[in-house]
Formats: structure tokens, sequence, C-alpha cells
């Protein structure tokens, strides 16, 4: 995205406060900068490009969902969420809405400001042991909602799933830790199951019947915040 054509949309309370605060995001980010009340979803949106952030102090989540909605319906919309407590409180919203970015009470305005010029160029922005944590929750709510419905093990749907992304039996064996002919031995079996025959048919079947779980960039840097990793 080119800051010059997205704009930022505050969902919060109009105050003195949320004024200086998109005063100074206009500055440093040399963007349009706005703000909408928390009950504003039933609004319109801009048909521009913007990344909203929200107010998880002053917006209720009932109100978030209907933001959430609203984003959905328009794919140049990035929804972001800022002031939440920590990383437990961001997990809880998560697990409900699709969310770009991810900015904390505790997070200098400097560090924001930052995080909006990331998820303007579009990239997520959230720190590296949350993303994990996301990942691992959705790859769980793969495993348990499907595994009954098509009679696959566990260990069949971790191959079915990394199949479906594109890895070789071989890059399957390493991620794993197991021998590539027991890759090809359950491949075997998951074909058999979900009665197809080779490995297009089996990846339009896992693209079809699997949940997508969102590719979220995680920072090679060890021990480090993501966050902080973006230039």
């Amino acid at each position: 995205m080119d800051s010059e054509h997205t704009m930022v949309i505050l969902i919060t309370d109009a105050n003195p406060q949320s004024q200086l605060f998109v005063d100074y995001i206009n500055n440093e980010v040399e963007c349009s900068v706005s703000t909408l009340p928390p009950d504003a979803h039933h609004q319109e949106l801009p048909d521009d490009r913007a990344v909203l952030l929200i107010d998880a102090d002053h917006v209720h989540e009932s109100d978030m969902h209907e933001w959430h909605l609203a984003c959905m319906e328009s794919p140049t919309k990035i929804m972001s969420v800022f002031n939440l407590k920590d990383e437990e409180h961001a997990m809880d919203i998560m697990r409900m809405l699709h969310i770009h970015g991810v900015f904390y009470r505790s997070d200098p305005i400097t560090l924001i400001c930052k995080g909006i010029g990331a998820l303007i160029a579009g990239d997520f922005w959230m720190s590296r042991s949350l993303m994990t944590r996301l990942i691992d929750f959705y790859r769980h709510q793969q495993l348990s909602i499907f595994r009954p419905a098509c009679g696959l093990t566990q260990r069949e749907m971790e191959i079915i799933s990394l199949l479906a992304s594109g890895d070789s039996n071989l890059e399957i064996a390493e991620k794993l830790f197991v021998s590539e002919h027991t890759v090809k031995s359950h491949i075997y079996n998951i074909f058999r199951k979900i009665k197809v025959h080779n490995r297009i048919q089996a990846m339009n079947w896992a693209k079809k019947n699997l949940i997508t779980t969102p590719r979220l960039p995680i920072s090679s840097n060890k021990g480090g915040d993501s966050r902080r990793n973006h230039h």
C-alpha cells in the first residue's frame, strides 16, 4: 500500500487525547487520519484503502465484531487494535477476529506509528510469540474440527496440511522428523481415506475442506519482538 493513497481511521471516543494522537500520526506517517465513534460501523466506509485502529479501551466487543464484518466486506480495509492490555488480551480478541496489527497500552507512540507504516505497506504487526500462538491456535482448530469428519489421524492431518502447502515428501519428512518412507505410507492412507488418486487431487481436497491458516510472517531473529524488526 502507498501511504499517499491510504487513510488511517481511528475508532474511538472523541476527546482531546485522541485528537493529539491523530495529529501525531498525521505528522509522523504522512497520511490522511480521521476518527469515527465506536458505534459508527453502520456507516459506509470510504472507498480508499484504510487502516482501522480500533481502541480496545473504548470499543465494546460487540462493536468490534461489527467493524470486523465491515472490513471483511471491503478488501481494502485492514483492521488493527490498540490499547490492548497484554498478549493474553490480544489472543482473546484474535481468536474471534482477523486482525493484522496489535498495539499494547505500553507501546510508545513512536512504535505505534512504525507499526501503522508496516500495516500500510501490507505487513502484519504483532510480536513473534503472538504470531506463533495464533498459528498454533488455527492449526489446533483445523485438526480438531476436521479429523472426526474425514477419519484422518492427527499425523495424517499434519501431513496433508503440509502437502497442501506444496511441500515435497522429503520436506514433510524433515519437518515432522520422520523418514520419507513413513511419509509415503501416510500419504497412501490419506489418499485412500479421502478417495483421491494423486497429490493434485489431495491438494484440491485440502483447499476445499480444511480451514485456511493465515500466512503470518514470523521473524527469523531469535529472542526478540518481531514488531521492532520492521524497517
